[in-house]
């Protein structure tokens, strides 16, 4: 027997699902009014929950900022009152200064980068339903 050549365009193809496209139109402009919630459709038409979202979003923010903010006056606030009860440790003085913040600076400003981040990916999340 012979198997006569197909053609590419007449290859067979396996079908698991309607098309993306399809899917999309089926629900149409507001998926909502079906009963079915998408928060992004809500945050874009700042609507009630929209704003409680985005809300939410700058008050985890604001939270890690302010904790960097306080961990950061509690580091550089004494350091005057330090310098002041030394006043022959001109050396130290610029030891801390020069070398010994850098270390807690960087350590704070990567760890609010990070915290920024995972915030900012937890709304996405919650956005599109992962």
């Amino acid at each position: 027997m012979t198997v006569p050549h197909q053609d590419p365009a007449e290859r067979r193809v396996t079908v698991t699902g309607p098309p993306r496209r399809a899917r999309l139109r089926s629900r149409g402009r507001y998926p909502h009014a079906s009963g079915y919630h998408r928060p992004r459709v809500e945050i874009d038409e700042q609507t009630t929950l929209g704003h409680t979202y985005v809300r939410s979003l700058m008050r985890t923010q604001l939270r890690a900022a302010l904790t960097v903010f306080a961990v950061l006056a509690l580091l550089i606030g004494p350091l005057p009152l330090l310098f002041a009860a030394m006043p022959d440790a001109r050396r130290l003085e610029w030891a801390v200064l020069g070398f010994g913040l850098y270390v807690p600076l960087v350590l704070l400003a990567r760890w609010y980068v990070r915290r920024a981040e995972r915030n900012e990916r937890d709304l996405v999340r919650l956005v599109e339903d992962r």
